[in-house]
């Protein structure tokens, strides 16, 4: 999986720093910003820049949160050497208002970028960030009783796909510089509640073949009265067998475009993901004899290789829709997209369960959905007690689990490993505590917190 990059930490006032960022356009490679933290010192060459672009860079180079008033426009034309701070933001933002106002409840500093008054700059802007988006998309949420679909003949885009119930759609642009002009404008127009990059996410390995004996160690069977506890798996499609873990499947959703291969005679990266969820289940002791787990199998991949968050985001929306409270995300992507974590967040706020593979790097920097704070980050481990060598780590990991999976697929025996199959188990450990143990889950969660601590600090 890939990863993306954490912020370094900002300290307020007019303390010393020692990093220096400068950002530089390709396509422009004179024009630049110097954000000296350690002299409290700024050099620009900019010929035209937009008032969003610049923003941006200056929320990347302070770690400020920035906000705008909306409809705010102005084009950045300026040149300036070694100008303090405040001189420097004269020279960038010329008559437009502005306030550096102290962050809340230990938050970075806020600063506000106006036209009348202060409470007036609501517009977040985000810093930008080092992972490449998919080159001429935008994610585009519509405001309620508007159409995505008129706006995108307005700015001559493809929708590549729409979500009925969260209004919004993903658009393509003919080019880089169409999709930069329709994000300024988009920003700015009323019918938009939220324009976002749209990241790819990468193909998930499949199971391998293996000469080792046994599949998973399953111990239930589906109990069938009482209310199900049922786990969406935002995944590749998965296959039946007509047996066995099938038996523990819901009707499957996808919200890819193009339907999966159902004839693979390889079990898919989502198969593999049901026999490492019924394996957390079975370790449960509570789970004796049976279970009201269900499985939602949620295919966000379709035929092709790879995804994108938005269609991660759309598998959340409608696994939620069909009554999931536990939600796996076996999969991830370097690319900070709000989108996707305004769905989880909502989610998290209406009392569901997020678990993300860490990721298979090996590095520190952390794997997105899984270093959302309303995700529970897993990692896979090794004995005795071990971070596995192939494995992520870092300050946004929550629990460590086992990294391995065996399955049983047309009379052979597989073998998958990685931060996915650890994800999967404790997905299906926090759902066998919540059934077996007739716990809440958010009790459920902490006592399996509890058995699978986080790897030790090296």
């Amino acid at each position: 999986m890939n990863q993306g990059c954490r912020k370094g930490r900002f300290v307020t006032g007019l303390g010393l720093f020692t990093l220096v960022l400068r950002f530089s356009l390709a396509a422009h490679a004179a024009e630049s910003l110097d954000w000296r933290k350690d002299k409290d010192s700024v050099d620009a060459d900019i010929s035209s820049w937009s008032l969003l672009k610049t923003l941006e860079i200056i929320s990347e180079a302070t770690g400020w949160q920035v906000y705008v008033e909306p409809g705010t426009q102005k084009k950045v034309s300026t040149k300036f050497k070694d100008r303090p701070r405040d001189r420097a933001l004269d020279l960038l933002l010329g008559n437009l208002g502005r306030a550096l106002l102290p962050g809340t409840n230990g938050g970075p500093p806020r600063f506000l970028v106006f036209r009348n008054a202060q409470r007036d700059a609501t517009r977040l802007i985000r810093a930008r960030g080092k992972a490449k988006p998919i080159p001429n998309e935008l994610i585009v949420r519509m405001k309620k009783g508007k159409s995505v679909d008129d706006l995108a003949k307005t700015f001559g885009a493809k929708v590549l796909g729409k979500s009925k119930g969260m209004n919004s759609g993903r658009l393509q642009f003919k080019d880089e510089d169409a999709a930069e002009k329709a994000r300024e404008s988009l920003l700015d127009n009323e019918d938009v509640s939220s324009v976002d990059p749209n990241f790819p996410v990468a193909a998930q390995p499949v199971p391998e073949g293996s000469a080792a004996s046994g599949g998973p160690n399953l111990k239930l069977a589906p109990l069938k009265d009482g209310e199900a506890v049922v786990v969406a798996l935002i995944d590749t499609a998965v296959q039946r067998q007509g047996a066995g873990l099938d038996d523990f499947l819901l009707p499957g959703v996808s919200v890819a475009r193009d339907a999966a291969d159902a004839t693979s005679e390889q079990p898919t990266h989502g198969t593999g993901m049901v026999d490492a969820l019924a394996d957390g289940a079975s370790a449960v002791t509570e789970c004796v004899g049976g279970t009201r787990v269900r499985i939602l199998p949620v295919d966000v991949y379709g035929s092709e290789a790879t995804t994108s968050t938005y269609e991660v985001a759309e598998g959340i929306y409608q696994a939620m829709q069909k009554g999931a409270s536990v939600i796996n995300m076996s999969l991830g992507s370097e690319g900070d997209t709000p989108y996707l974590h305004d769905v989880i967040r909502q989610g998290s706020q209406a009392g569901r369960i997020f678990v993300g593979s860490a990721g298979n790097t090996p590095v520190t920097t952390p794997t997105f959905p899984a270093a959302y704070p309303e995700v529970i980050a897993v990692t896979a481990g090794e004995a005795p007690g071990r971070v596995a060598s192939y494995a992520n780590r870092g300050a946004f990991v929550d629990m460590m689990a086992p990294g391995n999976a065996t399955l049983n697929f047309n009379g052979q025996t597989w073998r998958i490993s990685g931060t996915s199959p650890a994800a999967a188990f404790i997905s299906g450990a926090i759902a066998g505590a919540a059934d077996c143990g007739g716990r809440p889950l958010s009790q459920a969660v902490s006592s399996i917190r509890a058995a699978f601590p986080p790897p030790a600090a090296p």
